[in-house]
């Protein structure tokens, strides 16, 4: 007889579970973008990827050691990419350091007209056709925005679309100077 109320019993505690959440999140103690990488305080993954606008010439991102530098993973197909990137312009412009685009499962032609269009926030950008670089990164949906300090290790990670006002509060006061 119990095994016809197990499944249900779980339903009613899994509906619960997520009722709560919703909950957290309509009042604001939680923040589904707040989701902590398993990346933060370790070494930031390596990677050599062709470039968004020279595919023969690979960019090898050991050229970053000893420098802090962003990570900032985008795609044209992503509305959120759209919508943060004349705050990135701003931002990498005044932070004086490096901003690597890692342009995650797109078009390069695409790419190109894009950051053609828009202007290009960054001081190279890559493409990770098949998202290997992007899985290494953990990352699970673009926009996601990583900084990496001059040790090699990931200080800080944002799901979603980087603002000022973001960056300001959780990006600055890692880099020199505030950006």
């Amino acid at each position: 007889m119990w095994r016809y109320f197990t499944p249900a019993i779980a339903f009613l505690l899994l509906g619960a579970l997520f009722a709560v959440a919703l909950v957290r999140i309509e009042n604001g103690t939680m923040d589904p973008r707040a989701i902590k990488s398993p990346l933060l305080g370790k070494a930031a993954p390596t990677f050599v990827l062709p470039t968004v606008t020279e595919p023969s010439r690979p960019f090898d991102s050991a050229v970053l050691k000893g420098h802090p530098y962003v990570i900032n993973v985008w795609g044209t197909w992503c509305p959120a990419c759209r919508e943060e990137h004349s705050a990135l312009l701003v931002i990498a412009r005044r932070a004086g350091i490096p901003f690597i685009g890692i342009d995650w499962k797109d078009d390069r032609q695409q790419a190109q007209q894009y950051l053609g269009q828009l202007g290009n926030p960054y001081t190279e950008t890559v493409a990770d056709d098949e998202g290997r670089v992007a899985i290494d990164w953990g990352v699970y949906g673009a926009p996601e925005t990583f900084l990496v300090g001059a040790d090699g290790q990931v200080l800080v990670k944002f799901a979603g679309a980087l603002t000022e006002a973001i960056w300001a509060e959780k990006f600055a006061p890692f880099v020199q100077g505030g950006g």
